[in-house]
């Protein structure tokens, strides 16, 4: 099953493949220039070197027979091109998304709700950030009612893992509805 990660510029995509992969992740990460220093807002992750350009990939096996395909999109509006490619087939998506820089994850949700697929935000509570209540940041994103927020830790696997099942199980419940419908 595909499942995308996706999210604002610096807030953990890669992060979060990496840490639940089991195998080595596939990276296309490519240094910040100076070029690029008007275009990339950096606000809030200025210690920042690196930006996906393409994708993530990672895997990580549910059981025998299934496993979970985990493409992280690239977060700067240029590379933007590249979702559509992405999102064909996916079961669902993981929207990343740091309390600090909320608007960043506007457009991923836009992007989901428009294209009808299943997805679940992710809060990925950074050291030294506010914690907001799942239904605060529900109310403040205008989530669909019963669009999942869940807390989570982007570096830890356990972590990131919860919001895999998370996301696996919204995306069953919708399709089975739709199915019924």
């Amino acid at each position: 099953m595909k499942i995308l990660v996706a999210g604002g510029f610096g807030v953990g995509k890669t992060t979060l493949v990496g840490s639940v992969s089991e195998i080595r992740p596939l990276r296309t990460e490519e240094r910040l220039t100076e070029a690029g220093r008007g275009v990339d807002d950096t606000g809030g992750v200025e210690q920042k070197t690196t930006t996906t350009v393409a994708m993530d990939f990672g895997r990580i096996t549910i059981r025998d027979g299934l496993s979970l395909y985990l493409f992280g999109t690239p977060g700067q509006d240029r590379f933007w091109f590249l979702w559509d490619e992405l999102a064909l087939g996916a079961l669902g998506a993981v929207v990343l998304a740091d309390t600090r820089r909320l608007e960043d994850c506007f457009p991923s949700v836009d992007y989901f709700e428009r294209r009808d697929i299943p997805f679940v935000v992710a809060v990925n509570c950074f050291q030294g950030s506010r914690q907001h209540p799942g239904e605060r940041v529900a109310r403040a994103l205008d989530l669909d009612p019963g669009t999942p927020v869940v807390l989570c830790d982007a570096r830890e696997r356990e972590s990131g893992k919860r919001v895999l099942v998370e996301l696996v199980e919204h995306a069953s419940r919708l399709h089975t509805a739709r199915m019924l419908a």
